[in-house]
């Protein structure tokens, strides 16, 4: 394991099956979650949002959830290396929970998940890597069928992944009765096409989908105001 220091005194450990990218900042920021919010994230990996999160204004409690025993190895690490508080490691089946998951009392799901589908693309040699990127054990079905048994009424799931996924996280929030209700799309440039999205849902609520405005990276070769933000702040500004 590596000890990657992301500034606040944080500490997140990471390794060759469990690492972490921008996406895990663009996700924890337009997550908008607050300090009364109790939290799930599903497969937490190196644990990268609970510690972002810990950095900046911690959540009144953070369940982070993976199914391999490596990865919560390495949060564990990560909490002790940065004195963290109020997050739980759980090494869990999120398809299945655990036996004292809080139903119908969480306030936000959280999830980066594997963007390729099993069986597409080159897949890892390393069991640990196909299990963090290929979606072996984490489908959109999955993801959204178990947030909406922990979350209460109002309780918002927010994911990201690549755009040809959208439509099947869109579906499947719907189909598990979690309504889809803010999209972003992020692109490199103003000029690029989108490589990534960021949805959240609403258990229970009504349909009416906002979509915001693109989330650009760089400009001119320079990180946008914006995206800088994600390194300092960790906030998405107005």
């Amino acid at each position: 394991m590596k000890a990657e220091p992301i500034g606040g005194g944080i500490v997140v450990y990471t390794s060759e099956e469990h690492r972490f990218g921008t996406d895990a900042f663009l996700l924890t920021a337009f997550s908008h979650y607050k300090e009364k919010d109790v939290v799930v994230e599903f497969g937490t990996g190196c644990g990268i949002i609970p510690l972002l999160m810990q950095k900046h204004r911690p959540p009144a409690c953070l369940y982070a959830v993976d199914i391999q025993e490596n990865a919560i190895a390495q949060i564990k690490r990560g909490i002790v290396e940065s004195h963290a508080r109020g997050i739980v490691p759980v090494c869990a089946d999120l398809r299945q929970l655990w036996d004292d998951a809080p139903l119908g009392k969480v306030s936000l799901v959280i999830c980066n998940p594997p963007y390729q589908p099993p069986g597409s693309g080159f897949e890892a040699e390393n069991a640990s890597q196909r299990i963090a990127r290929h979606g072996l054990f984490c489908t959109p079905e999955d993801v959204c069928q178990s947030a909406a048994k922990l979350l209460q009424t109002g309780g918002r799931l927010c994911v990201c992944g690549r755009p040809e996924r959208l439509p099947d996280y869109i579906c499947a929030m719907r189909a598990a009765g979690v309504e889809p209700k803010r999209l972003r799309l992020v692109s490199r440039t103003a000029q690029d096409a989108a490589w990534l999205f960021l949805l959240e849902g609403k258990r229970g609520a009504k349909p009416f989908l906002q979509l915001e405005k693109p989330f650009i990276m760089y400009e001119n070769g320079v990180l946008t105001e914006e995206a800088a933000a994600l390194y300092t702040n960790g906030e998405e500004k107005p």
